[in-house]
């Protein structure tokens, strides 16, 4: 199977990065938050929002594809 489509168990490593990826999304929306600028609900920050999940989803995968973040396969 392709890579890119294979389930992919993480190692302990993996699991540190993808915890440091999901806090890096988590860090930056709260400073966005901060300048206010737009209703919660408005339409541009609900993109943005979905966008950063997106984005953070893909950062993930990325991480999640190396083999030295994987789980040795028996």
């Amino acid at each position: 199977m392709r890579p890119e489509f294979a389930f992919h168990r993480l190692n302990e490593r993996g699991q540190e990065h993808a915890k440091t990826i999901a806090e890096a999304f988590d860090t930056l929306l709260n400073r966005l938050d901060a300048f206010g600028g737009c209703e919660v609900n408005c339409r541009e920050y609900t993109l943005m929002r979905t966008h950063l999940e997106i984005a953070c989803f893909f950062a993930k995968k990325a991480m999640a594809i190396k083999p030295a973040n994987q789980e040795p396969t028996p």
